[in-house]
């Protein structure tokens, strides 16, 4: 959150039993520099605590909505102000503060009541992403495109939240940077969608084995006509940064240039919110609804965001109708369908009912690959820029999370050399060391504890979800419950409706009662351990 001081301005109130600084208040006899200093070091204090507060809030957000809520509509929310009565909160999107305030607003005047105590209200802005930008940009020299500042300076303009695909470009990416986030053709929806990136074809998605089932998947639909449509809904799920936008996109991009020239709307799910909302509040649900009906190819990207009520609804008819008249959908989404809790259950169905295709992290030679050709693309823009085959091995070996972690690695080579500080051989040790504690570990997810739970006590999936209470089932399903609290991030609600739609005290009891039995029971606690083990591998 950047800061800006300003003369004469109210200092921050403090929040009631948060200590303070020594010495904040002078006795009138401190010379100008002390009381300057003075107030300095209240301010970072108050901003430090703002933190704490807005970290604090979070949590009990968290909590009591669960992480899929709070991932869509919370977790990019910051703190600006706490004064006398009044929370300040910023938001990126237009559509995220109009959301929050209409379905939230009691929750959070409820909690930043308790954190602050005597607080009235709670008020939301939408923060400037232009501001935020620029200055990350100064931070870098420079060499963030421009490009990207005016993109979101037209998504904020609009009022519309930034589609997940309008990203700014890399500061060393190796394509023409005039064609990023222009329209890919006449036939992409007349400008309903999203923007299409240029850079994201077929020609530059690097193919490997982790991706090779859905790529040909993606190819044979960019290729059909409108009368040959197989896969249908194609959903692709993968976890973040393993390409399935760039997939989406090279879908969108290629069936474009199609001859028989499809219409073709490519929308993130919160831009699909955004355009809905903003037709029932213009009168305009009726055009909007055969706008999106009327087209030959229907791709969602991010369709874990898709959030409330009666646009879930309005979606899984636009599903239905677009699938009954044979026309391609085409969805994507970091989890499988059946652990999209917040989607409505006939949404969920209809996705399961295609074609689920998983892409998985890149091995050790297609991370290679990525590295190569990034190396090469950037050699064309800079005939001076090379790095060690060794380099490049030791990178692909160590970086095995996402392409996007690659990407991050590669980049900082790529500006150590733009700045002529090239990274010797202890930098990139250093450099390596930080990527892979971030991104080394696997995520964990109640699906796999299900798994290796029901295989060790050889019961079934079906029983542990099951209402039946014989101790053969109890058990074990007290034991996954446990683990799912002590090994994911997951809430007590969360929890509870992924276990057969169990409230949250019924998790809480299966936690505190196998906490109990393992302190005292040895055995227990190796059992535990080699499940546990079992999983993590």
């Amino acid at each position: 959150m950047s800061v800006v001081m300003r003369a004469r301005e109210p200092l921050p109130m403090r929040p009631r039993g948060l200590p303070q600084p020594a010495n904040a208040v002078g006795d009138g006899r401190k010379n100008r520099t002390d009381d300057d200093g003075m107030a300095e070091i209240q301010a970072i204090s108050g901003l430090r605590n703002e933190v704490e507060i807005l970290e604090r809030a979070k949590a009990r957000l968290k909590a009591q909505l669960g992480q899929d809520i709070f991932a869509s509509w919370f977790e990019r929310m910051k703190i600006d102000e706490v004064s006398k009565g009044l929370v300040r909160l910023s938001v990126p999107t237009a559509f995220l503060k109009t959301w929050i305030n209409s379905h939230y607003s009691d929750v959070l005047l409820a909690i930043f009541a308790e954190e602050v105590p005597g607080t009235l209200k709670v008020d939301i802005a939408v923060r400037s992403a232009i501001r935020s930008q620029a200055a990350a940009a100064a931070r870098e020299l420079a060499l963030v495109a421009s490009a990207a500042a005016a993109a979101e300076h037209k998504g904020q303009a609009t009022g519309a939240p930034a589609p997940a695909n309008q990203s700014t470009v890399p500061a060393f990416d190796a394509g023409p940077r005039e064609r990023a986030g222009s329209p890919a053709g006449p036939h992409s929806g007349n400008g309903f969608g999203s923007p299409l990136d240029n850079r994201y074809v077929f020609d530059t998605f690097v193919e490997g084995a982790s991706n090779r089932v859905a790529l040909a998947a993606a190819r044979a639909i960019a290729e059909n006509g409108p009368q040959s449509v197989r896969f249908n809904p194609l959903f692709v799920h993968a976890n973040v940064g393993l390409g399935k936008t760039h997939l989406l996109q090279a879908i969108a991009n290629a069936a474009t240039r199609r001859a028989d020239q499809p219409r073709v709307v490519y929308l993130t799910a919160e831009y699909f919110m955004w355009r809905f909302a903003t037709a029932i509040r213009d009168n305009q649900a009726l055009d909007f609804k055969e706008n999106l009906r009327g087209i030959d190819i229907l791709i969602i990207d991010d369709m874990q965001f898709l959030q409330g009520k009666s646009i879930q609804q309005e979606f899984c008819h636009l599903l239905n109708a677009l699938i009954d008249s044979a026309r391609q959908v085409i969805v994507a989404a970091d989890r499988p369908a059946f652990e999209l809790e917040s989607l409505d259950a006939r949404v969920r169905s209809r996705l399961a009912g295609g074609v689920a295709i998983e892409m998985a992290a890149p091995d050790f030679e297609m991370r290679k690959e990525i590295l190569t050709t990034r190396t090469a693309a950037l050699k064309l823009e800079d005939p001076s820029f090379a790095i060690d085959d060794k380099v490049v091995d030791t990178i692909a070996r160590r970086v095995i999370g996402s392409g996007r972690d690659l990407e991050g690695a590669f980049n900082q080579i790529a500006f150590r050399h733009a700045v002529g500080q090239p990274l010797s051989a202890d930098h990139l040790d250093d450099l390596l060391n930080s990527l892979t504690r971030t991104n080394g570990e696997k995520r964990i997810r109640i699906e796999d504890i299900l798994k290796f739970v029901s295989r060790h006590y050889n019961i079934s999936r079906t029983d542990i979800l099951s209402a039946r209470r014989t101790r053969t089932i109890v058990r074990p399903r007290q034991i996954a419950m446990y683990l799912a609290k002590t090994m994911t991030p997951r809430s007590l609600p969360e929890i509870g409706r992924r276990f057969g739609g169990r409230d949250h005290t019924t998790v809480l009891h299966a936690v505190r009662k196998i906490e109990g039995e393992r302190a005292k029971d040895e055995k227990l606690g190796e059992e535990l351990d080699l499940i546990r083990r079992m999983i993590e591998e």
